[in-house]
């Protein structure tokens, strides 16, 4: 049986959609725009993958960063790090800011009736990179979906590179929190369960503890369950630190600082009614 779990974002248990089209689209329902994980050998072919079953227990492991935006979750939860926001002025979500010691995936933004930034809130998602290959069990769903399959299946799988990426993740961390730390503002991290329970294996986590607002690092991790039928992100734990306690985790150091303004006038540059952040309640 295929270790796929979700296809293009849809459950794999679910036999009434219509596979067909989904696969003739080859969209992602999170960015509205064809999934962009192809294969190498053909860049036209999408390899959907969002959501895939590992280990002994066959925990679903997330291995696609954009799985994160189901609903938007993760943006309502960091509304309440906008220390800044007032009710009237505008949400925005900005993708891929630069500033000193890299590029944040994206910043939730609090701006008056002018659009003149209030406040903001650096977001980073980092879901599982895998080893080897999915594309043996991509192929393997499609002959259970009941499509003809013109290769034959390797018997070739993946891993989980658990240790590279959370060293990789928190390196990038400690560069970035110094500038949202200068600034007193929060920068959070936005990970699955299973990436937490390994970190705190491997690092030292005595001092990341239960979320304050005064800290400005945090980490939300979230579950991914079968609810209702269907694959959902549930908010799991909020824990926080500073940059102090990135550094303890790593033994590294970084230096950062630019300016409330500077930062005010790359996110005004981006800001349209496209980065409105819009939600259902």
């Amino acid at each position: 049986m295929s270790k796929v779990k979700e296809f293009f974002t849809y459950p794999t248990f679910n036999m009434d959609i219509n596979w067909a089209e989904i696969l003739s689209c080859q969209q992602c329902r999170y960015t509205h725009k064809k999934c962009f994980k192809t294969r190498k050998s053909n860049p036209d072919i999408s390899i959907g993958t969002c959501t895939v079953s590992y280990g002994k227990d066959n925990r679903n492991v997330i291995i696609c960063p954009h799985r994160l935006l189901e609903r938007r979750q993760i943006f309502v939860d960091c509304l309440h790090l906008l220390n800044s926001h007032t009710p009237g002025n505008e949400l925005h979500i900005v993708p891929e800011v630069s500033i000193p010691g890299g590029s944040v995936d994206y910043v939730l933004v609090s701006t008056d009736k002018n659009r003149k930034v209030k406040d903001f809130v650096g977001i980073e998602l980092q879901t599982m990179d895998t080893t080897g290959t999915v594309w043996p069990e991509r192929q393997r769903l499609l002959q259970e979906l009941g499509f003809e399959v013109n290769e034959e299946i390797s018997e070739k799988t993946f891993g989980m590179n658990w240790k590279m990426t959370s060293k990789t993740i928190l390196v990038q961390l400690l560069h970035k929190i110094e500038t949202f730390e200068s600034l007193n503002r929060h920068f959070v991290l936005i990970i699955q369960d299973h990436l937490l329970e390994y970190m705190k294996k491997e690092f030292s986590f005595a001092h990341v503890t239960e979320a304050k607002l005064g800290d400005s690092m945090h980490f939300h991790t979230y579950s991914l369950g079968n609810i209702g039928g269907t694959y959902k992100l549930h908010l799991q734990h909020r824990l926080s630190t500073d940059s102090a306690g990135i550094s303890t985790l790593l033994g590294l150091n970084a230096k950062a600082n630019i300016q409330f303004d500077e930062i005010a006038r790359i996110l005004e540059s981006k800001i349209s009614d496209n980065t409105m952040f819009e939600f259902s309640i």
